[in-house]
């Protein structure tokens, strides 16, 4: 090979490097965090291979495809704070309280119940993707560090999607902590084949219900209810079953009850949830990435307080905003409208910064620190929003 040669070699394997380096990145340890498919699944919700809604359901509304096309490279930075998120390092008492929450931002929040710790949908990872490299990224870091968490009685998770079940946070939990995971049907395959211990993997249907048995503490039930939404972290859907969660400790004066959406559309099985396993001290309920076109399977922030109403709830603490960019609408869109539509409907609301503990039987937190860091999307128009 001659002299003159040599450079032009070398500059086309760089070259390759450069773009090989960044893919590899992206997909290392992809096919692990995808997780399995589980198998002999025996379930009123399944058929035909797959679990159903209920209700009939669409993930995007037929005909809309090519819209989305549109307005994702048309959206730019509208889904994104531009200044800071206010976070607050988490306060925490050395024992639970009888009822009190920490949001941790999108639908991570640790519960305390009747003595109980409680984490729900627990994700750490800088983007809810397969990838650690590519996906959507938080709009603000997570408030604690997973090794500050108190002794967890349970870890709750509502599905699979990567915004919600997290193979990192997983993994360190399994590590760091002796509480089992309670999960929809299917998600224990998941979980076995990241190494969780099968006696700390519990897997329900909807209303198939786990008690935790724990020294010096009433017994907590956590009962899996209806949803209405989907399931899958790969090229197939609807493998795992997706759920809501109710969370209940004690009889009488000395009940204590949260309901948790997980992530869900509408559906008038909430109200059967309130006959059934209500009223709850406090709910936890979903109200961004909502979008006319996939309205069956989110709830926008008016579907958040009927859900709540429907549940017969006490105070509605609103999740599955502020974290990540998952829809079109401003990223202080979801919880401007939530305010309105609470206040209509004579709704009790608590709005904590990321990291901030409240004692649902205290004052709430209901200050407004979403609009400076929304800067110019303040107070825009919302096309999810009708008049009447």
């Amino acid at each position: 090979m001659s002299r003159s040669r040599v450079p032009v070699l070398a500059a086309a394997v760089g070259a390759t490097a450069a773009l090989v380096t960044p893919v590899t990145r992206a997909t290392r340890g992809l096919r692990r965090s995808m997780g399995v498919t589980p198998t002999g699944i025996r379930s009123p919700q399944y058929r035909d291979g797959a679990f159903h809604n209920r209700l009939p359901s669409d993930v995007v509304a037929s005909g809309n495809q090519g819209s989305m096309a549109v307005d994702f490279a048309r959206k730019g930075d509208r889904g994104r704070p531009e200044g800071a998120v206010p976070l607050v390092t988490p306060d925490l008492p050395a024992t639970a309280a009888g009822l009190a929450a920490t949001w941790l931002g999108h639908a991570t929040v640790l519960v305390e119940i009747a003595g109980h710790w409680v984490l729900v949908d627990p994700v750490w990872s800088d983007r809810v993707s397969p990838s650690a490299s590519v996906g959507p990224k938080r709009n603000h870091p997570v408030p604690m560090e997973l090794a500050d968490l108190p002794r967890l009685s349970a870890v709750l998770i509502s599905h699979d999607h990567y915004d919600h079940l997290d193979t990192a946070t997983i993994d360190a939990l399994t590590a760091q902590q002796e509480m089992v995971f309670v999960v929809p049907l299917g998600i224990g395959a998941h979980l076995r084949r990241w190494g969780v211990p099968e006696d700390r993997v519990v897997e329900l249907d909807w209303d198939q219900a786990h008690t935790v048995r724990l020294p010096g503490l009433d017994d907590l039930t956590l009962t899996c209810t209806e949803a209405r939404h989907f399931s899958g972290r790969g090229f197939t859907r609807n493998k795992t079953l997706w759920s809501s969660w109710a969370m209940t400790v004690g009889a009488g004066k000395k009940r204590r009850a949260v309901f948790f959406g997980g992530d869900t559309g509408y559906t008038p099985a909430f109200a059967d949830i309130g006959a059934a396993y209500g009223p709850f001290d406090l709910t936890v309920l979903p109200i961004g990435a909502y979008d006319d076109r996939w309205s069956d399977i989110h709830l926008n922030p008016a579907e958040a307080v009927r859900t709540h109403r429907d549940v017969r709830g006490g105070v509605l603490l609103p999740v599955h905003w502020a974290t990540f960019d998952l829809a079109f609408h401003t990223w202080s869109a979801p919880v401007e409208w939530l305010v309105e539509e609470a206040a209509e409907h004579g709704v009790r609301v608590a709005v904590p910064r990321p990291g901030e503990r409240f004692d649902a039987g205290g004052d709430l937190p209901v200050d407004d620190w979403w609009t400076a860091p929304a800067g110019r999307w303040a107070g825009l128009p919302d096309a999810n929003r009708k008049e009447g």
